[in-house]
Protein backbone atom coordinates (compact mmCIF):
# COMPACT_ATOMS: atom_id res chain seq x y z
CA UNK A 1 0.00 0.00 0.00
CA UNK A 2 3.16 2.63 -0.56
CA UNK A 3 1.51 4.29 -3.86
CA UNK A 4 -1.90 5.71 -2.06
CA UNK A 5 -1.95 8.52 0.21
CA UNK A 6 -3.13 6.94 2.66
CA UNK A 7 -1.04 3.93 2.89
CA UNK A 8 0.61 1.76 5.11
CA UNK A 9 4.36 2.35 5.01
CA UNK A 10 5.67 -0.48 6.66
CA UNK A 11 7.63 -3.70 5.51
CA UNK A 12 9.89 -6.62 7.49
CA UNK A 13 12.61 -5.62 9.68
CA UNK A 14 14.53 -8.11 7.78
CA UNK A 15 14.49 -11.55 7.73
CA UNK A 16 15.54 -13.40 11.40
CA UNK A 17 16.06 -17.10 10.08
CA UNK A 18 15.96 -19.29 7.39
CA UNK A 19 14.18 -22.79 7.27
CA UNK A 20 13.03 -25.01 4.77
CA UNK A 21 12.79 -21.80 2.43
CA UNK A 22 10.42 -20.38 4.73
CA UNK A 23 11.79 -16.99 6.18
CA UNK A 24 10.93 -15.64 9.60
CA UNK A 25 10.86 -11.70 9.89
CA UNK A 26 10.24 -10.08 13.94
CA UNK A 27 7.01 -9.07 15.02
CA UNK A 28 7.91 -5.54 16.11
CA UNK A 29 10.23 -3.67 13.82
CA UNK A 30 11.68 -1.06 16.17
CA UNK A 31 13.55 -1.36 19.67
CA UNK A 32 10.98 -0.27 22.42
CA UNK A 33 12.77 3.24 22.83
CA UNK A 34 11.95 4.14 19.12
CA UNK A 35 8.61 3.16 19.02
CA UNK A 36 8.19 4.82 21.78
CA UNK A 37 9.19 8.04 19.92
CA UNK A 38 6.35 7.18 17.48
CA UNK A 39 4.16 6.71 19.62
CA UNK A 40 4.23 10.01 21.96
CA UNK A 41 4.54 11.93 18.35
CA UNK A 42 1.41 10.74 16.78
CA UNK A 43 -0.44 10.36 19.67
CA UNK A 44 0.36 14.39 19.93
CA UNK A 45 -1.12 14.90 16.20
CA UNK A 46 -4.01 13.09 17.14
CA UNK A 47 -4.96 14.75 20.36
CA UNK A 48 -4.32 18.32 18.54
CA UNK A 49 -6.73 17.14 15.65
CA UNK A 50 -9.33 15.59 18.00
CA UNK A 51 -9.56 18.89 20.20
CA UNK A 52 -8.86 21.62 17.45
CA UNK A 53 -11.18 20.63 14.51
CA UNK A 54 -13.58 19.36 17.22
CA UNK A 55 -13.63 22.74 19.14
CA UNK A 56 -14.29 24.20 15.44
CA UNK A 57 -16.94 21.58 14.78
CA UNK A 58 -18.90 22.67 17.94
CA UNK A 59 -18.45 26.14 18.14
CA UNK A 60 -19.61 26.59 14.23
CA UNK A 61 -22.66 23.89 14.95
CA UNK A 62 -24.10 25.34 18.44
CA UNK A 63 -25.25 28.35 16.61
CA UNK A 64 -27.23 28.98 13.75
CA UNK A 65 -26.17 32.55 13.33
CA UNK A 66 -22.75 31.27 12.80
CA UNK A 67 -23.23 28.85 9.69
CA UNK A 68 -21.83 31.63 7.17
CA UNK A 69 -20.50 30.68 3.95
CA UNK A 70 -16.67 30.54 5.11
CA UNK A 71 -17.69 28.97 8.22
CA UNK A 72 -19.68 26.58 6.62
CA UNK A 73 -16.37 25.47 4.55
CA UNK A 74 -14.28 25.71 7.39
CA UNK A 75 -16.21 23.16 9.08
CA UNK A 76 -16.04 20.80 6.38
CA UNK A 77 -12.46 21.44 6.37
CA UNK A 78 -12.93 20.43 10.27
CA UNK A 79 -14.85 17.34 9.76
CA UNK A 80 -12.12 16.01 6.52
CA UNK A 81 -9.53 16.43 9.24
CA UNK A 82 -11.20 14.72 11.97
CA UNK A 83 -12.02 11.71 9.89
CA UNK A 84 -7.89 12.08 8.77
CA UNK A 85 -7.22 11.84 12.45
CA UNK A 86 -9.55 8.98 13.41
CA UNK A 87 -8.69 6.63 10.36
CA UNK A 88 -5.11 7.91 9.43
CA UNK A 89 -3.35 8.11 12.71
CA UNK A 90 -3.82 5.30 14.58
CA UNK A 91 -4.07 2.62 12.19
CA UNK A 92 -0.20 4.06 10.14
CA UNK A 93 0.81 4.18 13.82
CA UNK A 94 0.14 0.28 14.36
CA UNK A 95 1.77 -0.40 10.74
CA UNK A 96 4.62 1.46 11.85
CA UNK A 97 5.67 0.02 14.66
CA UNK A 98 4.54 -3.75 13.77
CA UNK A 99 5.43 -5.82 10.63
CA UNK A 100 2.10 -6.70 8.69
CA UNK A 101 -1.52 -6.03 8.74
CA UNK A 102 -3.76 -7.43 12.08
CA UNK A 103 -7.33 -5.97 11.33
CA UNK A 104 -8.30 -8.13 8.63
CA UNK A 105 -9.98 -7.44 5.24
CA UNK A 106 -12.91 -5.65 6.20
CA UNK A 107 -10.64 -3.10 7.81
CA UNK A 108 -8.29 -2.89 5.21
CA UNK A 109 -10.59 -1.87 2.94
CA UNK A 110 -12.90 0.47 5.36
CA UNK A 111 -9.94 2.40 6.56
CA UNK A 112 -8.17 2.62 3.15
CA UNK A 113 -11.10 3.89 1.30
CA UNK A 114 -12.15 6.21 3.99
CA UNK A 115 -8.27 7.67 4.69
CA UNK A 116 -8.26 8.01 0.82
CA UNK A 117 -11.74 10.19 1.05
CA UNK A 118 -10.88 12.16 4.03
CA UNK A 119 -7.61 13.45 2.91
CA UNK A 120 -9.01 14.25 -0.34
CA UNK A 121 -12.21 16.18 1.03
CA UNK A 122 -9.46 17.76 3.08
CA UNK A 123 -7.38 19.28 0.63
CA UNK A 124 -10.11 20.52 -1.82
CA UNK A 125 -11.90 22.10 0.76
CA UNK A 126 -8.70 23.91 1.16
CA UNK A 127 -8.70 24.98 -2.82
CA UNK A 128 -12.65 26.22 -1.71
CA UNK A 129 -11.41 28.03 0.76
CA UNK A 130 -8.64 30.03 -1.14
CA UNK A 131 -10.63 30.74 -3.88
CA UNK A 132 -13.88 31.90 -1.50
CA UNK A 133 -10.90 33.95 -0.17
CA UNK A 134 -9.91 35.11 -3.95
CA UNK A 135 -13.67 35.71 -5.09
CA UNK A 136 -14.54 38.12 -2.21
CA UNK A 137 -10.84 40.20 -1.71
CA UNK A 138 -9.65 40.79 -5.31
CA UNK A 139 -13.10 40.76 -6.53
CA UNK A 140 -14.91 42.39 -3.69
CA UNK A 141 -18.36 43.97 -5.24
CA UNK A 142 -19.33 40.76 -7.25
CA UNK A 143 -21.85 38.33 -5.89
CA UNK A 144 -21.14 36.40 -2.62
CA UNK A 145 -21.78 32.82 -2.73
CA UNK A 146 -25.13 31.72 -0.71
CA UNK A 147 -25.27 29.19 2.23
CA UNK A 148 -26.99 26.69 0.12
CA UNK A 149 -24.28 27.36 -2.87
CA UNK A 150 -21.63 26.73 -0.32
CA UNK A 151 -23.48 23.39 0.71
CA UNK A 152 -23.68 22.39 -3.22
CA UNK A 153 -19.94 22.67 -3.18
CA UNK A 154 -19.33 21.13 -0.21
CA UNK A 155 -21.66 17.79 -1.39
CA UNK A 156 -19.44 18.10 -5.06
CA UNK A 157 -16.33 18.33 -2.87
CA UNK A 158 -17.25 14.70 -1.03
CA UNK A 159 -18.20 13.79 -4.49
CA UNK A 160 -15.24 14.22 -6.33
CA UNK A 161 -13.13 12.88 -2.66
CA UNK A 162 -15.37 9.26 -3.15
CA UNK A 163 -15.00 8.98 -6.82
CA UNK A 164 -10.70 9.86 -6.35
CA UNK A 165 -10.88 7.31 -3.64
CA UNK A 166 -12.87 4.26 -5.46
CA UNK A 167 -9.80 2.96 -7.53
CA UNK A 168 -8.04 2.47 -4.38
CA UNK A 169 -10.64 0.71 -2.30
CA UNK A 170 -11.82 -1.57 -4.90
CA UNK A 171 -7.96 -3.09 -5.22
CA UNK A 172 -7.33 -2.79 -1.37
CA UNK A 173 -7.10 -6.72 -0.12
CA UNK A 174 -5.43 -8.57 2.65
CA UNK A 175 -2.79 -10.65 0.69
CA UNK A 176 -0.49 -13.13 2.89
CA UNK A 177 2.99 -13.07 1.75
CA UNK A 178 3.95 -16.26 0.41
CA UNK A 179 7.16 -17.99 2.41
CA UNK A 180 7.03 -15.75 5.32
CA UNK A 181 6.68 -16.47 8.74
CA UNK A 182 5.71 -14.10 11.73
CA UNK A 183 7.92 -14.38 14.67
CA UNK A 184 4.96 -13.65 17.54
CA UNK A 185 6.87 -11.79 21.10
CA UNK A 186 7.66 -13.72 24.01
CA UNK A 187 8.18 -16.62 22.52
CA UNK A 188 4.73 -17.43 21.01
CA UNK A 189 5.08 -19.02 17.92
CA UNK A 190 5.04 -17.96 14.36
CA UNK A 191 2.12 -17.32 12.43
CA UNK A 192 1.35 -16.27 8.60
CA UNK A 193 2.08 -12.34 7.34
CA UNK A 194 -0.56 -10.58 5.59
CA UNK A 195 -0.26 -7.45 4.38
CA UNK A 196 -2.90 -5.17 3.53
CA UNK A 197 -1.95 -3.25 -0.34
CA UNK A 198 -3.58 -2.11 -3.37
CA UNK A 199 -3.62 -5.43 -5.90
CA UNK A 200 -3.79 -4.11 -9.36
CA UNK A 201 -3.67 -6.56 -11.84
CA UNK A 202 -0.29 -4.58 -13.66
CA UNK A 203 2.23 -3.28 -12.02
CA UNK A 204 2.01 -0.03 -14.69
CA UNK A 205 -1.22 0.62 -13.41
CA UNK A 206 -0.39 1.41 -9.80
CA UNK A 207 2.08 3.69 -11.20
CA UNK A 208 -0.38 5.15 -13.45
CA UNK A 209 -3.08 5.46 -10.25
CA UNK A 210 -0.23 7.04 -8.09
CA UNK A 211 0.53 9.71 -10.88
CA UNK A 212 -2.96 10.67 -11.18
CA UNK A 213 -3.60 10.95 -7.42
CA UNK A 214 -0.27 13.21 -7.39
CA UNK A 215 -1.98 15.47 -9.86
CA UNK A 216 -4.89 15.86 -8.52
CA UNK A 217 -5.14 16.00 -4.69
CA UNK A 218 -1.46 17.31 -5.11
CA UNK A 219 -0.11 19.51 -7.96
CA UNK A 220 -3.35 20.84 -9.13
CA UNK A 221 -4.98 22.20 -5.49
CA UNK A 222 -1.17 23.18 -4.60
CA UNK A 223 -0.99 25.65 -7.74
CA UNK A 224 -4.77 27.09 -7.40
CA UNK A 225 -3.93 27.60 -3.60
CA UNK A 226 -0.17 29.77 -4.54
CA UNK A 227 -2.52 31.54 -7.44
CA UNK A 228 -5.43 32.13 -5.66
CA UNK A 229 -3.27 33.58 -2.25
CA UNK A 230 -0.15 35.31 -4.48
CA UNK A 231 -3.30 37.40 -6.69
CA UNK A 232 -4.80 38.01 -2.62
CA UNK A 233 -1.45 39.20 -1.47
CA UNK A 234 -1.07 41.50 -4.50
CA UNK A 235 -4.56 42.85 -4.28
CA UNK A 236 -3.50 43.53 -0.69
CA UNK A 237 -0.52 45.33 -1.30
CA UNK A 238 -1.71 47.20 -4.38
CA UNK A 239 -4.52 48.76 -2.03
CA UNK A 240 -1.87 49.82 0.72
CA UNK A 241 0.56 51.44 -1.85
CA UNK A 242 -2.24 53.31 -3.14
CA UNK A 243 -3.10 55.14 0.06
CA UNK A 244 -2.95 58.39 0.03
CA UNK A 245 0.23 59.59 1.79
CA UNK A 246 0.05 62.66 3.92
CA UNK A 247 0.69 65.25 6.82
CA UNK A 248 -2.79 63.69 8.07
CA UNK A 249 -3.44 60.30 6.87
CA UNK A 250 -1.20 58.23 9.40
CA UNK A 251 -3.77 58.18 11.73
CA UNK A 252 -3.90 55.42 14.54
CA UNK A 253 -6.78 53.83 12.49
CA UNK A 254 -5.29 53.93 9.28
CA UNK A 255 -2.32 52.36 10.41
CA UNK A 256 -4.12 49.85 12.58
CA UNK A 257 -5.51 49.20 8.47
CA UNK A 258 -1.97 48.61 7.54
CA UNK A 259 -1.24 46.53 9.97
CA UNK A 260 -3.84 44.13 9.66
CA UNK A 261 -3.30 43.85 5.75
CA UNK A 262 0.24 42.77 6.64
CA UNK A 263 -1.31 39.72 8.71
CA UNK A 264 -3.42 38.40 6.11
CA UNK A 265 -0.55 38.33 3.75
CA UNK A 266 1.76 36.29 6.31
CA UNK A 267 -1.17 34.10 7.24
CA UNK A 268 -1.67 33.27 3.48
CA UNK A 269 2.11 32.86 3.20
CA UNK A 270 2.17 30.64 6.01
CA UNK A 271 -1.12 28.50 4.66
CA UNK A 272 0.09 27.90 1.43
CA UNK A 273 3.61 26.98 2.90
CA UNK A 274 2.24 24.67 5.29
CA UNK A 275 0.47 22.87 2.45
CA UNK A 276 3.62 22.53 0.83
CA UNK A 277 5.93 21.40 3.26
CA UNK A 278 2.96 18.83 5.12
CA UNK A 279 2.37 16.74 1.83
CA UNK A 280 5.68 17.14 -0.37
CA UNK A 281 7.88 14.72 1.74
CA UNK A 282 5.15 11.65 1.56
CA UNK A 283 4.37 12.64 -2.28
CA UNK A 284 8.04 12.38 -2.64
CA UNK A 285 8.28 9.18 -1.15
CA UNK A 286 5.09 7.48 -3.11
CA UNK A 287 6.82 8.36 -6.42
CA UNK A 288 10.01 7.40 -5.48
CA UNK A 289 8.53 4.01 -4.34
CA UNK A 290 7.00 3.45 -7.30
CA UNK A 291 9.49 5.07 -10.26
CA UNK A 292 12.58 4.49 -8.12
CA UNK A 293 14.76 1.80 -7.81
CA UNK A 294 16.04 1.17 -4.91
CA UNK A 295 17.99 -1.41 -2.79
CA UNK A 296 16.48 -3.91 -0.40
CA UNK A 297 18.59 -1.76 1.91
CA UNK A 298 17.45 2.06 1.07
CA UNK A 299 13.82 0.30 0.22
CA UNK A 300 14.14 -1.00 4.22
CA UNK A 301 15.28 3.00 5.12
CA UNK A 302 12.69 4.35 3.56
CA UNK A 303 9.69 2.27 4.38
CA UNK A 304 10.75 1.66 7.90
CA UNK A 305 12.08 5.19 8.97
CA UNK A 306 11.07 7.81 6.65
CA UNK A 307 7.67 7.00 5.91
CA UNK A 308 6.70 7.30 9.33
CA UNK A 309 8.34 10.85 9.03
CA UNK A 310 6.22 11.89 6.10
CA UNK A 311 2.88 10.21 7.58
CA UNK A 312 3.48 12.51 10.34
CA UNK A 313 4.11 15.60 8.90
CA UNK A 314 1.15 15.32 6.24
CA UNK A 315 -1.02 14.34 9.54
CA UNK A 316 0.45 17.62 10.95
CA UNK A 317 -1.43 19.64 8.14
CA UNK A 318 -4.91 18.36 9.38
CA UNK A 319 -3.71 19.18 13.54
CA UNK A 320 -2.65 22.49 11.82
CA UNK A 321 -5.72 23.78 10.14
CA UNK A 322 -7.96 25.03 12.71
CA UNK A 323 -4.92 27.22 14.09
CA UNK A 324 -4.47 28.42 10.95
CA UNK A 325 -8.03 29.19 10.11
CA UNK A 326 -9.39 29.49 13.24
CA UNK A 327 -7.13 30.71 16.20
CA UNK A 328 -4.99 32.95 14.55
CA UNK A 329 -8.42 35.27 14.08
CA UNK A 330 -9.36 37.04 16.59
CA UNK A 331 -13.11 37.34 15.77
CA UNK A 332 -12.87 33.60 15.66
CA UNK A 333 -11.40 33.27 19.05
CA UNK A 334 -14.24 35.65 20.15
CA UNK A 335 -16.71 33.45 18.76
CA UNK A 336 -15.15 30.40 20.46
CA UNK A 337 -15.81 32.00 23.76
CA UNK A 338 -18.87 33.36 22.65
CA UNK A 339 -19.77 29.56 21.78
CA UNK A 340 -19.02 28.72 25.82
CA UNK A 341 -21.16 31.50 27.05
CA UNK A 342 -17.54 33.21 28.51
CA UNK A 343 -17.15 36.46 27.99
CA UNK A 344 -14.55 38.61 26.47
CA UNK A 345 -15.63 42.14 27.42
CA UNK A 346 -16.89 43.41 30.28
CA UNK A 347 -19.30 45.30 28.17
CA UNK A 348 -20.81 42.88 26.39
CA UNK A 349 -24.72 42.42 26.99
CA UNK A 350 -25.43 39.81 24.79
CA UNK A 351 -23.29 37.33 23.71
CA UNK A 352 -25.62 35.00 22.67
CA UNK A 353 -26.64 37.14 19.40
CA UNK A 354 -23.05 37.21 18.18
CA UNK A 355 -22.54 36.09 14.44
CA UNK A 356 -19.78 35.65 12.60
CA UNK A 357 -20.34 37.83 9.92
CA UNK A 358 -17.58 40.48 11.56
CA UNK A 359 -15.39 37.30 10.65
CA UNK A 360 -16.58 36.61 7.29
CA UNK A 361 -16.25 40.58 6.03
CA UNK A 362 -12.79 41.36 7.75
CA UNK A 363 -10.54 38.62 6.42
CA UNK A 364 -7.38 41.41 7.17
CA UNK A 365 -8.34 40.79 11.00
CA UNK A 366 -6.48 37.45 11.47
CA UNK A 367 -7.08 36.01 7.92
CA UNK A 368 -9.61 33.93 8.73
CA UNK A 369 -12.66 34.14 6.46
CA UNK A 370 -13.62 36.25 4.17
CA UNK A 371 -17.29 35.65 2.40
CA UNK A 372 -18.31 38.81 2.55
CA UNK A 373 -21.54 40.53 4.17
CA UNK A 374 -21.75 43.63 6.60
CA UNK A 375 -21.10 42.97 10.40
CA UNK A 376 -24.06 42.04 11.89
CA UNK A 377 -25.98 44.07 14.48
CA UNK A 378 -25.00 41.54 17.04
CA UNK A 379 -21.39 41.70 17.07
CA UNK A 380 -19.64 42.59 19.97
CA UNK A 381 -19.95 45.83 20.71
CA UNK A 382 -18.32 48.14 23.73
CA UNK A 383 -14.63 48.11 23.62
CA UNK A 384 -14.68 44.64 21.74
CA UNK A 385 -15.64 46.84 18.29
CA UNK A 386 -13.25 47.10 16.05
CA UNK A 387 -13.49 48.86 12.82
CA UNK A 388 -14.42 47.12 9.37
CA UNK A 389 -11.10 46.82 7.11
CA UNK A 390 -12.08 48.03 3.21
CA UNK A 391 -10.05 45.38 1.76
CA UNK A 392 -12.41 43.07 2.78
CA UNK A 393 -14.87 44.03 0.32
CA UNK A 394 -17.35 45.26 2.00
CA UNK A 395 -19.93 47.35 -0.12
Amino acid sequence: MKQNISLNSSWPAGPRARRENVTYVDFYLHRPSVAAVFAASYLLIFLTCMLGNGVVCLTVLRRRAMRTVTNLFILNLAVSDLLVGVFCVPTTLVDNIITGWPFGNVMCKLSGTVQGISVSASIFTLVAVAVDRFRCIVYPFKRKLSVATSKLVIAVIWVLAAAISCPSGVTLRVVKEPNVRLLLPHGRGSHALYWCRENWPRPDMRKAYTTVLLVNIYLAPLALIVAAYARVGWALFRSAKSSPRGAGSETPARRAVCSKKKRVIAMLLVVALLFVLSWLPLWTLMMLSDYGRLSPAQHRVVNIYLYPLAHWLAFFNSSVNPVVYGFFNENFRRAFRAAFELRLCTDVAEPRSFTLRTLTSRPADGGGSVSGGKPASGDLGGNCHRSPDPIAGDP
